[in-house]
């Protein structure tokens, strides 16, 4: 049975099949992760360890990459980075001045829905991506710039909710950490770098299923139109911007294309926000269901767009090839 075959052809299979069936999981058995027995299992741990399978895979990762590219790293991670928050701060600025109403909702969605949807990227599709896609493993390792967007700070920062959060120095520092290990301990000895380098393609389907148990498909169905209509947006606005800036790094855009997406974790930030800003409390139910779905469909679309570019660049590198070798007869 041609298992792994099959997935490889989906783009991004490698995260998006897991995803979806710790979605459906989830889903059957909403409260699963409740049960104390499930909770305190090898399994329990598989399902919600997100965070420490990541941090695992960011050591492997970093093992494959040289120092002298830590640059290109910083460059790349941060303008994607920028971009992606320049953006949701854009787009906030813009529905506050639409929007006259307290919950300041636009075609269904308030604020808060928007700028958490727009302002986190699916760091998870963003690596199974291009390390299936990019010719560059530093592309990959951009996300440990990128990872700060995860959480709540960034979108109360954007909505204004200014003295209610305070930014943490070391977020920048326990980011980039897993990576620096794993950099440190490659470029020390090559036999570290072989071993440690193996765990990356087995990592990403576990901690994608992990990040899938977090959404409950019933929730994505009932957001509606409204959550589609966000996910869509994200897709296309985030995805221009970004294409460009990658363009600009001195990349080929696919790693821009690739990071237009929302997060898992961005569901749980309506929630988080409207916990510090009573303002927000009325609709935080209703924003988590739109990212959540959201989530879905920038997971779906993100791939599809991906995979398209990338096989576009592919054949304009074997044209300009044999146009090369055309003109040197």
């Amino acid at each position: 049975m041609k298992l792994k075959a099959s997935i490889d052809k989906i783009p991004g299979g490698m995260m998006l099949i897991p995803l979806l069936i710790g979605a459906v999981i989830r889903t059957i058995f909403p409260a699963l992760d409740k049960n104390p027995v499930f909770a305190s299992s090898f399994t329990g741990g598989l399902f919600t360890g997100a965070l420490p399978l990541l941090a695992a895979f960011y050591i492997s990762l970093g093992s494959t990459i040289q120092f002298r590219s830590a640059g290109y790293i910083l460059k790349k991670g941060f303008s994607l980075w920028a971009g992606k928050i320049l953006t949701a701060g854009i787009i906030g600025i813009l529905i506050k001045l639409l929007a006259s109403n307290q919950n300041h909702m636009v075609l269904g969605l308030s604020a808060l829905a928007v700028v958490a949807a727009f302002s986190d990227t699916n760091g998870g599709l963003y690596m199974a991506l291009m390390g299936q896609l990019a010719k560059k493993k530093e592309d990959v390792a951009a996300y440990s710039i990128m990872s700060l967007e995860s959480g709540p700070f960034f979108t109360m920062l954007i909505l204004g909710v200014t003295g209610l959060a305070s930014f943490p120095l070391l977020a920048f520092v326990f980011a980039l950490l897993p990576l620096i290990i794993g950099m440190v301990l490659g470029n020390l000895d090559e036999d570290m770098r072989s071993f440690l380098s193996k765990g990356q393609d087995v990592l990403i389907p576990m901690f994608a299923l992990a990040l899938g148990f977090g959404i409950n498909l019933k929730d994505v169905v009932s957001a509606g139109a409204s959550g589609i209509v966000l996910g869509l947006a994200v897709v296309v606005i985030t995805g221009i911007i970004l294409y460009l800036l990658d363009k600009l790094t001195g990349g080929t855009g696919l790693a821009g294309v690739a990071a237009a997406s929302t997060a898992g974790n961005a569901a749980a930030v309506p929630v988080a926000v409207a916990a510090v800003y009573a303002g927000y409390k009325g609709v935080a139910a209703q924003a988590t269901v739109q990212v959540a779905a959201a989530v879905i469909v920038t997971a779906i679309l993100v791939p599809i767009v991906s995979a398209w570019l990338a096989g576009r660049k592919g054949g304009e590198l074997v044209a300009s090839e044999q146009q090369a070798v055309q003109g040197s007869r």
